[in-house]
């Protein structure tokens, strides 16, 4: 069986994201999350700004990190509308462009983890495709010199751990 193209996997991890988007209960918003900077109403609104972000910097665009908008009332519909520009900008995209989808899936992965685990939701059902090429992204990149803020050192994935989990690990996240 032939792997899926880079669209059809991205595609997948959107989707999944949004779905989960769509089930942050109100209450949830102020508890904690495995970044330890961020309760879940600020994973979320990253989360949502996210694909908008990938999608100006596919197309060469500057991307202003200084403020992350609010996901607003509905973050999954707002998700859903970035994620089909992104969508489109790594469609229009020359083949082998700086940003790619293995970059956005690692992302993906990572933070579907961070939500998942702050509502208390198993990742061992979600595409495993989506982790697996983010994984492979960041072990060709991330280093440790060049972690920077967002990435602790690795941590160790337990014993059967799926691939959410082990992206999560190298991510420097405690699973």
């Amino acid at each position: 069986m032939e792997p899926d193209d880079d669209a059809a996997v991205l595609r997948r991890g959107l989707d999944q994201l949004a779905r989960l988007l769509d089930d942050v209960p109100d209450a949830a918003l102020g508890d904690p999350t495995p970044c330890p900077q961020w309760d879940v109403r600020d994973l979320v609104d990253h989360i949502v700004a996210a694909p908008s972000r990938f999608a100006r910097m596919v197309r060469g665009e500057a991307v202003d990190r200084s403020q992350t908008p609010s996901a607003g009332a509905e973050p999954g519909a707002r998700f859903r509308t970035h994620a089909e520009d992104l969508l489109r900008a790594v469609a229009g995209a020359a083949p082998g462009g700086p940003v790619t989808p293995a970059w956005q899936c690692a992302e993906l992965a990572v933070h579907t983890w961070d939500l998942a685990t702050a509502l208390g939701r198993s990742t061992a059902d979600l595409d495993a495709e989506v982790p697996e090429r983010g994984l492979a992204f960041m072990r060709a990149g991330l280093t440790d010199a060049n972690r920077g803020p967002a990435f602790g050192p690795e941590q160790p994935a337990p014993e059967g751990a799926d691939p959410y989990e082990r992206i999560a690990a190298f991510a420097g996240r405690s699973v």
